[in-house]
């Protein structure tokens, strides 16, 4: 039975970690804050989808929809054999974390197939990336219209901790939904700066596991990466944080990938940030 984050169990699993944190290596060896990060930081920069929200599951309904229509339709047009998308695995590997058009081509590619660019403007039934990445998008509006949408409690109470200390904090999200999902939650009123799909396509930023969204982030808020950090669940988000240089990687584990998220550069790994928070 996982244990609650006020339980003496998760109490005292805070504190180590809290003092992993304190003795590990380079920038983490400063003096820890109450919010378990480096002494010195100015800015938390926060992904959305299961670091906030409680919309991984919405995601990763809506990519296997939208990929085994098209996979289904594929098989009956050329005779190839119908495999479904693997709403963990391949949710994992090839789309967590990255922008809809990423998503769709680095699953393709771990198929073998190619399909040509297109563009924003694309019909969602035309056979192009954009076309695919529309299809998802839908999807996900309709889920979030019928099922509205949850954060995270301790998450909720980290931002605020966070905002209560004095720190800036900015929502980085591969996601061009990332607006009414905040809404839907809530939780929009938390943060000072917002780096989505839409603004990163604006932009010309490249998508995680590039570091550019996270960095626009920090530079949107006045922070240089030193004295940022970076809170992410994707192996792809985590990647960036560390390629950014920022201060500390913050991962969050919900789906018990945690080994995984520290092969990626995460410096700390939490099943929930309420664990970073002093306990009484």
């Amino acid at each position: 039975m996982k244990e609650h984050p006020d339980t003496p169990v998760a109490a005292r699993a805070a504190s180590h970690a809290r003092k992993a944190l304190q003795h590990a290596a380079g920038p983490l060896s400063y003096p820890q804050t109450a919010l378990g990060i480096p002494a010195g930081i100015r800015a938390c920069l926060f992904d959305l989808d299961g670091v906030l929200t409680r919309t991984v599951e919405i995601h990763a309904v809506a990519w296997k929809s939208m990929f085994d229509t098209y996979l289904a339709d594929r098989a009956r047009r050329t005779g190839e054999l119908f495999v479904a998308f693997d709403p963990v695995t391949d949710y994992g590997e090839y789309v967590d974390g990255r922008s809809r058009e990423d998503g769709v081509r680095s699953f393709l590619a771990s198929r073998g197939m190619t399909l040509p660019e297109g563009g924003r403007d694309d019909p969602p039934d035309t056979q192009t990336v954009f076309a695919l990445a529309r299809r998802k998008h839908e999807v996900v509006l309709r889920l979030i219209a019928e099922n509205g949408v949850e954060a995270y409690p301790g998450s909720v109470r980290y931002v605020r901790a966070s905002r209560a200390a004095g720190l800036k904090t900015a929502v980085v999200s591969a996601s061009a939904d990332c607006r009414a999902v905040l809404e839907a939650a809530g939780i929009a009123d938390l943060f000072d700066v917002r780096i989505d799909g839409l603004v990163a396509a604006e932009r010309h930023l490249r998508g995680k596991p590039a570091a550019d969204t996270f960095l626009e982030g920090a530079r949107a808020v006045g922070v240089p990466p030193r004295e940022a950090v970076v809170v992410e669940d994707a192996l792809a988000g985590v990647a960036a944080g560390r390629a950014g240089h920022f201060a500390c990687v913050i991962g969050v584990d919900r789906v018990g990938h945690r080994q995984a998220l520290l092969a990626h550069g995460a410096d700390i790994v939490v099943a929930d940030l309420a664990e970073l928070l002093d306990t009484p």
